[in-house]
C-alpha cells in the first residue's frame, strides 16, 4: 500500500504542476512532510514511536499514539480492543526502560499517568520502579530489560500495522494500478475468448455447408463426359452379357433390337448387335455410351422427384418457429437474414447462468459500479450480496425486521449499500465487514421509501419517501398501486455527517417519486413521480429545472440517455418515451410496449391463484454505447436496437431462460463483454454473458 501511496502522490504533483496549480502544490508538499502516517510507510511509524522514546518526549509519544487510535485503532471492531491496549501497554514500559537511567522522567511518566494507571491491575508493581536501585536485576523487571523482549514488542507493533494497512478501505485512485493490471487481463482474455468463438463459428459453418443438400448430379453421372474409350473398353471388357439372362430386358426398353448396316439386309429376329461379328468395335462403344447415359438420367430424374417431394411434405412453420431457438443457442451465427438482406448481430448470448438462492419474487437487482457484486432483495426483505466473477458465490445475506423497499449501491467507495425499508429509515450496510453502520430515521409521515439514488461523487444520496398507500381490505406492499398519486417527498442526505441537508421542493404539489437517476458527474438529478411526472433537478442550485407531464399514470423508471441529452421513460401507459430536456416536454422518439415489459407484472398458479406485483426496479438498461437497451418479458429479457421514432424498436436478441415474468433488469458493460441481470417473480435471476461484435 505505501507504494501505491507514493506512486499516487507523485502522479497528484504531477497533475498539479501540469494545472499550474503551484499554491495547491506547496500545501500538499506541506501537509505530506508533516503527515504522521508516514505515507502507510510502518518503518517510518515505528522510527518516529522511537524517536519520542529516546528523547523523552512523553506529551509527545501520547499524542502520536492518540492520534494512531483516532484515526486507526477507532475503526476496528470491538474484538481488537484488547490489542490495542497490550500495545499501548508495552509502549509505555518500553518508554520506562529507557527512563530508568534518568529517575526525573521515571517519576515524571507516574505523576502525569497517575489517573489513567492507578486502576489497571497490570501497573500496580511498577509504581515502585523508581525506588528500585537495580530494577534490570529485579525479577519482576528483568525480562523487560532484555533484547529480545524488545524486538518482540516492535515486530508485534510491526506486524499489527501492516495488516491494519492492508485490510483497511482504499480509495479507488490507490488500485489504479491494481486495475490497469486486472483490465489487461480481461482484454487478454477477451481476446482469446474471441478467437475460440471465431474459430468455433468457422468449423460449425464448414460443417453445416457439408451438411447441406445441394441439387447436385451423382458422381457416376457428373463425371460420365470425361469418359473416353479406353475406359469404355475396361468396362465393357469386364462385363459378361449373356442375351438370354432377363437383364437384357431392362435396357431393350431404350435400345432399338436391331441394327442395319449400311448396304446389308437386316439380320433376323434372333441377331442382335452385340453378337454380330459384322459390327466393329466402335459400334459396341457407342451403345455402351447411349446405355450408360439413359440409364443415370433416369436415376437423376428419381433423385430429383425424391428430393421435391420430401421438402414439399416438410412444414414450413416449423421451420419459422426454429429461428427463435437458434438465435438464443451459444452457436449463433453472426449473420442472419432480415427480408432477404444479410444484418449483423450486434450480441452473442456466450452463457447463461442462474442464481437461486431467493425464495420469493425479486424487487431490485443492482451490479455496484465496480462490476464485481450484485445486491438482490426479494419481497420478503432477504438482501443477497454475490459475485459472480470466477465462480457464482454468495458474500453476504442481509435479514431485515422491517420490510425493504428499496436499494442503491454507493458510489465511493462500491462497498458499502444502501437499504430503504418501509418503516421511514435507511440503513448503510458494510458488506465486506457485514455489519449494519448507521440506520438514519427519514421521516415517520411518509415511511415508505420507495427510491434510492447515490451521488457518482459519494458525498451524498437521494431519498424519495411516501405515504403508506391507501389499499382497500388485505393488501401487501406487493399490490398493484392506487390510481390516485399518494403524498411524498424527496430529500438529500450528506453520506460524511449522515445528516438530512434539504427538501426540494415539488411542484405542483407533494407526490410519490418512484424512480430516481442521476447523470454521469451528479450535476442532474431525474425523477418519475405518481402523478406521471418528470422532474429534472439542478443539483447545483438544489433546486427544480425542468417538469413536464408525461405519462398518463404512473412513471415506473427513468433513466440518461448515453449523451445525457435526453431522457428515457417507462410509464403505467405503456408508453416507452425518449424526451429532449433541452425543450422541456418535447419527445424525441415514443415506442409502444407490452404489459410483460411494463407491468403490474402477473404470476398465475393453481386454482385461479394470481399473484400481482408492480414495478420497483429498474424496468430498462443501456449498453455501454447507449444504442441497445434491455427490457423485462414474460420469459427473460429482449434486447432492442433504438432507432428512430417511425422506425420502432428492433428487437435483436431475446436471452430467454424464465419461467416466470421477469420484474428487473441490469446491464454491466465491460469492454466487448457484457452482463446482463433478469430477475424474476420466481425468485430466480439469470446471468447472461453477450460478447459485442463490432461491425
Amino acid at each position: 500500500m505505501a507504494s501505491a501511496v507514493e506512486r499516487t502522490d507523485d502522479l497528484v504533483r504531477e497533475y498539479l504542476i501540469y494545472r499550474g496549480f503551484t499554491s495547491t502544490l506547496k500545501h500538499l508538499d506541506s501537509e505530506i512532510k508533516a503527515d504522521k502516517e508516514k505515507g502507510f510507510r510502518v518503518d517510518k511509524i515505528i522510527d518516529q514511536l522511537q524517536q519520542l522514546i529516546q528523547s523523552f518526549d512523553l506529551t509527545g509519544l501520547k499524542e502520536y499514539w492518540a492520534y494512531l487510535d483516532r484515526r486507526l485503532f477507532s475503526r476496528l471492531e470491538d474484538v481488537y480492543r484488547p490489542t490495542v491496549n497490550k500495545l499501548r501497554t508495552s509502549l509505555y514500559r518500553f518508554y520506562l526502560i529507557h527512563t530508568v537511567q534518568n529517575t526525573e522522567k521515571t517519576q515524571e511518566f507516574f505523576l502525569k499517568q497517575v489517573l489513567e494507571l492507578q486502576a489497571q491491575p497490570e501497573w500496580r508493581d511498577w509504581f515502585a520502579l523508581p525506588f528500585i536501585p537495580a530494577p534490570e536485576q529485579n525479577p519482576s523487571f528483568s525480562p523487560y530489560f532484555s533484547r529480545q523482549w524488545a524486538d518482540t514488542f516492535l515486530v508485534s507493533l510491526h506486524n499489527f500495522l501492516s495488516v491494519l494497512f492492508q485490510s483497511s478501505p482504499q480509495p479507488v485512485l490507490l488500485s489504479f494500478d491494481s486495475e490497469v493490471q486486472r483490465i489487461k487481463t480481461v482484454q487478454e482474455e477477451n481476446e482469446e475468448l474471441r478467437q475460440m468463438l471465431f474459430a468455433l463459428q468457422g468449423e460449425w459453418r464448414q460443417k453445416r455447408d457439408e451438411e447441406m443438400v445441394h441439387h447436385k448430379l451423382p458422381p457416376y453421372v457428373q463425371h460420365m463426359d470425361r469418359l473416353g474409350d479406353t475406359e469404355l473398353d475396361l468396362v465393357s471388357s469386364q462385363r459378361n452379357v449373356n442375351m438370354t439372362t432377363p437383364s437384357r430386358n431392362f435396357f431393350s426398353t431404350f435400345l432399338p433390337q436391331t441394327r442395319r448396316a449400311p448396304g446389308k439386309p437386316a439380320p433376323g429376329p434372333q441377331s442382335s448387335p452385340w453378337k454380330d461379328p459384322a459390327v466393329t468395335q466402335v459400334h459396341q462403344y457407342q451403345y455402351f455410351r447411349i446405355v450408360v447415359f439413359v440409364f443415370s438420367v433416369f436415376i437423376l430424374i428419381l433423385h430429383i422427384f425424391f428430393f421435391s417431394e420430401k421438402k414439399t411434405d416438410s412444414d414450413p412453420d416449423a421451420q419459422t418457429e426454429a429461428l427463435p431457438d437458434q438465435t438464443d443457442s451459444t452457436n449463433q451465427t453472426r449473420v442472419c437474414e432480415v427480408g432477404g438482406a444479410s444484418v449483423e448481430q450486434p450480441f452473442i448470448k456466450l452463457s447463461q447462468e442462474e442464481y437461486g438462492e431467493h425464495h420469493s419474487s425479486i424487487m431490485h437487482c443492482r451490479v455496484d459500479c465496480s462490476g464485481r457484486r450484485v445486491a438482490s432483495l426479494d419481497v420478503d426483505g432477504v438482501v443477497k450480496v454475490w459475485a459472480f466473477n470466477p465462480i457464482m458465490q454468495t458474500k453476504a445475506t442481509i435479514m431485515s425486521k422491517s420490510p425493504l423497499l428499496s436499494l442503491e449501491w454507493a458510489a465511493k467507495p462500491d462497498r458499502l449499500l444502501l437499504l430503504g425499508s418501509g418503516v421511514g429509515t435507511v440503513k448503510l450496510y458494510d458488506t465486506e465487514a457485514k455489519k449494519s453502520l448507521y440506520e438514519m430515521s427519514i421521516d415517520d409521515v411518509h415511511p415508505r421509501i420507495l427510491s434510492l439514488a447515490c451521488s457518482p461523487s459519494g458525498t451524498s444520496f437521494v431519498c424519495a419517501a411516501a405515504a403508506q398507500a391507501a389499499h382497500s381490505g388485505v393488501a401487501t406492499e406487493g399490490d398493484a398501486r392506487v390510481s390516485a398519486p399518494v403524498s411524498g417527498q424527496l430529500l438529500l442526505w450528506d453520506t460524511k455527517t449522515v445528516k438530512q441537508q434539504l427538501q426540494f421542493a415539488l411542484e405542483p404539489g407533494p407526490v410519490a417519486i418512484n424512480c430516481t437517476a442521476f447523470n454521469h458527474n451528479g450535476n442532474l438529478l431525474v425523477t418519475g413521480a405518481a402523478d406521471g411526472m418528470i422532474r429534472l433537478f439542478d443539483m447545483q442550485r438544489y433546486e427544480s429545472a425542468l417538469s413536464w407531464k408525461a405519462h398518463d399514470g404512473e412513471v415506473y423508471s427513468v433513466e440518461f440517455s448515453y449523451d445525457e441529452n435526453t431522457v428515457f421513460s417507462i410509464g403505467e401507459d405503456g408508453k416507452f418515451v425518449q424526451w429532449n430536456i433541452h425543450r422541456c416536454g418535447v419527445k424525441q422518439s415514443e415506442y409502444s410496449l407490452t404489459q410483460d415489459a411494463v407491468g403490474p407484472f402477473v404470476l398465475s398458479g393453481y386454482s385461479g391463484y394470481k399473484q400481482v406485483q408492480v414495478p420497483r426496479g429498474r424496468l430498462f438498461a443501456f449498453d455501454s454505447e447507449g444504442q441497445h437497451v434491455l427490457t423485462c418479458s414474460s420469459s427473460g429479457g429482449v434486447i432492442y436496437r433504438l432507432n428512430k421514432a417511425d422506425a420502432g424498436l428492433e428487437s435483436v436478441l431475446s436471452l430467454g431462460g424464465h419461467k416466470a415474468p421477469v420484474v428487473t433488469v441490469d446491464w454491466c458493460s465491460a469492454m466487448d463483454c457484457g452482463t446482463c441481470l433478469t430477475a424474476s417473480m420466481d425468485g430466480k435471476i439469470k446471468l447472461s454473458t453477450l460478447l459485442a461484435q463490432k461491425p
